[in-house]
């Protein structure tokens, strides 16, 4: 095994147009369910074709019949001229089908030549792990696509970009013929975003096919040489990538003009309406530096900044899951400082984290179990009213129009729209008053950020305080009231309405405009 990408080793000339993938009336059901319905899709060699669709539109489904996680009920799958019906994951990784998905499956306190070759180690002659040999072919690798990291380097002192390329280049690594790649970017600054792209195009030059999914519009433009959109589990079309514009794309998605879209009225300005909470002086060593705004009851506050500015940790420590040196929180001018979750949740705050998975879902649990886990916390009593609790998270479910067959389904089988309204519906039976929101919208289709912008804005025109970190330019300019900037720890400045556009948040966030 070389380590190169096998497109490297036996070049195909770009002419040919060689078809290493040809699906054919691909269909997958489940219980109540239609997940695939008749899918046509094929894949060249030396292609990037971007698969798009709105949250349960049949790409996670599509993804895991590929890396052969699932068996189709129809369909044919061509790979490399043989013909199959369904794959088993072993085959599929025979074949050179590799998937990357969006949360990195890396081993920490492993080296990074040392994660590229877990699996399939460099052995000695005695059977012994071969050190010298695995870093000499991973940095061999790594050179062959410029990419130019120590494999000696320990994978806990990445970045998040950096992680996701080892994982590519590990993927790379099994002679990979097919690359897919999930929400690769989901959690990137536009600088990691861009580096990540070259190094697709990078190995897209080497003859492996990429199949890239995204609901980053804006990407699937930059790299896509075509375009796929699912809609309910059918191919709605297929595009060239640089003949079709974003308002198709869009309307072919979700089944209308992207000029409907959801557009928030900012909160009317009130002389009488009080300051309802104040952060007062926030600051954890090395972290975050003395961090003071007020938020108004009924207003969307925006927290905008590079990653790394200290914007999740500046939330955390409100909700007390992180110490704090130092700081207030006063809430109609009451101390309501939280020293543990516990008691934020005590004091109406509630937190829906970036990473729903990890920290805001219990994934093998069900939708009954997620929504009903805090209001719990906060009662008296051993015992549980089961038929009340059943009454109380379906009308919930309703209400916030959460797509599952019943709320006995497990979470995980959940699209990220549905687990993120999973997470809210779990908060909003607090009776909260604050909403702590970092990245409310990540990794979510542009259909399932409606309605998640008309729940904030439902919150906001209750009276709630709500509080938004995000990445999203477009995001924090239509939702924001005011949008306070962090740098380096720091809240460099608030914008209020008049003054937010991407161009200030952009400027202030990297210093090129100081106050």
């Amino acid at each position: 095994m070389s380590g190169r990408p096998r497109g490297a080793r036996h070049p195909v000339p770009q002419k040919e147009h060689v078809k290493l993938l040809e699906i054919r009336g691909l269909t997958k059901t489940f219980p109540g369910v239609v997940a695939l319905e008749n899918v046509d899709f094929d894949l060249s060699a030396g292609e990037i074709h971007c698969l798009v669709g709105e949250n349960g539109a049949g790409k996670s489904t599509f993804i895991k019949v590929l890396s052969g996680a699932l068996a189709p009920d129809r369909g044919t799958l061509r790979l490399f001229d043989a013909e199959y019906q369904s794959l088993t994951p072993r085959q599929a990784i025979d074949l050179g089908v590799q998937t990357v998905y969006q949360e990195s499956i890396l081993v920490g306190t492993l080296t990074i030549g040392e994660n590229i070759y877990l699996g399939h180690e460099n052995l000695t002659r005695t059977g012994f792990f071969d050190v010298s040999s695995t870093m000499r072919r991973a940095r061999e690798l790594m050179v062959s696509l410029g990419i130019g990291f120590n494999p000696r380097t320990v994978v806990s002192e990445l970045s998040t970009a950096e992680r996701q390329i080892v994982g590519i280049v590990k993927a790379l690594s099994k002679d990979a013929r097919i690359l897919v790649l999930d929400e690769p970017t989901a959690s990137l600054s536009s600088s990691e975003k861009e580096m990540l792209l070259g190094l697709l195009r990078t190995i897209a030059a080497h003859e492996v096919g990429i199949i890239y999914i995204s609901h980053h519009l804006e990407e699937v433009f930059e790299v896509g040489d075509r375009i796929t959109v699912l809609k309910d589990g059918r191919r709605v079309s297929t595009h060239e990538g640089k003949t079709v514009d974003r308002e198709l794309l869009i309307r072919e998605m979700v089944g209308r003009d992207a000029s409907l879209f959801y557009r928030r009225e900012p909160a009317e300005p009130s002389a009488n309406r009080p300051k309802n909470l104040r952060v007062e002086n926030y600051t954890r060593k090395g972290v975050v530096d003395g961090i003071t705004f007020e938020v108004a009851g009924g207003e969307i506050f925006g927290i905008g900044g590079m990653v790394g500015a200290g914007r999740t940790e500046l939330v955390r420590l409100l909700f007390g899951l992180d110490t704090r040196d130092a700081g207030r929180l006063l809430y109609d001018g009451r101390d309501i400082t939280p020293s543990t979750p516990l008691h934020a949740i005590r004091h109406g705050l509630c937190l829906i984290t970036e990473d729903r998975q990890k920290t805001g879902l219990i994934l093998v649990r069900s939708v009954k179990e997620n929504v009903s886990i805090a209001r719990l916390a906060l009662k008296a009593g051993p015992f549980m009213n089961l038929r009340e609790e059943d009454g109380v998270v379906s009308d919930i479910v309703r209400q916030l129009r959460i797509m599952t067959p019943s709320i006995r389904q497990e979470v995980v089988n959940l699209s990220g729209g549905n687990q993120q309204k999973v997470v809210l519906a779990k908060w909003m039976l607090t009776d909260a008053d604050i909403f702590l929101f970092d990245e409310p919208t990540r990794g979510i289709d542009i259909g399932s950020k409606e309605e998640i912008y008309r729940l904030m804005t439902s919150l906001a025109s209750q009276g709630r305080i709500v509080i938004m970190v995000s990445s999203d330019m477009p995001e924090l300019t239509s939702m924001s009231d005011r949008v306070g900037i962090m740098r380096g720890g720091r809240m460099v400045c608030i914008l209020e309405r008049g003054e937010i556009s991407e161009e200030a948040i952009l400027s202030h966030s990297i210093g090129a405009i100081q106050r």
